[in-house]
């Protein structure tokens, strides 16, 4: 689950990250690197808006741009279970019940920036009648595919 994200020179001198796909996501950094270092931070703690909002998550459009953010794998496995919840209707009350877990105990579950453990994660998902499946992927396989996606079609057969 990977964002696009636009870079904009600040009139500061510091360059500007905001995500196209998420209102209210914004961070900056003094260069590109430090401001993409610092981009999935800010995602998460704008996604975790959205859930204390009880707002959809929006998801990540296939928008070409010259960077993309990804969302570390924990977050990920938390707005998983986040639509999966809204799926079933079920709120935090119910999946504390379903689990015999006090509501602080769900709430940190949710928590963008808490270290759950996976074996909370997946006693939730199995509560919402869900398997949590994990995947690994080749970093540099995953670079070149994004990169394929965004070269046009008629160059990539030309080339």
């Amino acid at each position: 689950m990977d964002y696009p994200v636009t870079l904009t020179p600040d009139d500061n001198g510091t360059v500007l990250v905001t995500f196209p796909d998420v209102d209210g996501a914004v961070t900056f950094g003094d260069t590109i690197d430090e401001a993409l270092t610092r981009a999935p931070d800010a995602l998460a703690t704008i996604l975790e808006a959205y859930i204390k909002d009880r707002r959809p998550i929006p998801p990540p459009s296939t928008r070409r741009t010259k960077y993309r953010v990804a969302v570390p794998a924990l977050v990920e496995a938390k707005i998983r279970l986040y639509e999966a919840m809204r799926a079933a209707k079920v709120g935090k009350a119910e999946l504390g019940r379903r689990l015999d877990w006090h509501l602080p105990q769900v709430d940190r579950l949710l928590a963008m920036n808490h270290g759950s453990q996976l074996a909370q994660l997946e006693a939730a998902f199995g509560a919402l009648g869900k398997r949590l499946v994990v995947g690994v992927e080749d970093v540099a396989a995953v670079r070149t595919r994004r990169r394929t996606k965004s070269v046009p079609k008629r160059r990539r057969r030309a080339a």
